[in-house]
């Protein structure tokens, strides 16, 4: 148990306190800093999202620098941002007024197919490194998930307007990225002629 893999151990022990957080309705009933739109289960929540999202930047950087890849990591990494990204969605689904679920259900088959291409490739001993359509659909993600988090149920329309544009936009990118992706590593479904 390395340190990169301590690390992402701490983000999946970060997910159930994400859930009882986010579930808490008294936290959900009080306002931070006087305002009428930001509340303090949500800023709870977005404090917490930004330690998880340092935490994959630093397991991640660590293992680079010091060259440690271990199975745990290439399993338990990927597996806990995903985790922590879907269950972020589904509290905020309840809560914010621009963010549908059909957008959430585009999110999470985009994960489960990459997931499952990433399973299949691994019983292959083939290596699927993320590309960068996949990066700028994860800051995407990231990005609508920390202005739903303050903004989400904020009404005005020009909040919710700029809201839109940011998840369709990270719609958008999750279907392009999840394409893109499925394309380039359609040789993991095929099964080797003997």
């Amino acid at each position: 148990m390395n340190l990169p893999n301590k690390i992402t151990l701490f983000r999946v022990l970060m997910i159930p306190i994400v859930m009882v957080i986010g579930e808490l309705a008294f936290l959900q009933e009080t306002y931070m800093f006087n305002t009428n739109f930001l509340t303090t289960g949500n800023f709870i929540l977005l404090i917490l999202f930004l330690v998880c999202a340092f935490s994959d930047f630093l397991d991640g950087y660590i293992a680079r620098k010091q060259n440690i890849v271990t199975n745990f990591g290439k399993f338990a990494d990927p597996l806990a941002d995903k985790i922590v990204v879907l269950a972020l969605y589904v509290i905020l689904l309840e809560q914010a007024n621009a963010l549908a679920g059909w957008m959430v259900t585009l999110i999470f088959a985009r994960e489960f197919i990459v997931t499952g291409f990433r399973v299949i490739a691994a019983s292959q001993n083939i290596n699927i490194a993320a590309g960068w359509l996949g990066k700028i659909k994860t800051n995407l993600q990231f990005l609508s998930i920390a202005v739903l988090l303050v903004f989400g149920s904020m009404d005005n329309q020009i909040a919710q307007i700029v809201i839109l544009v940011i998840l369709y936009a990270t719609v958008l990118m999750t279907i392009i990225s999840g394409t893109e992706y499925i394309i380039k590593n359609r040789k993991v479904l095929v099964d080797e002629k003997e």
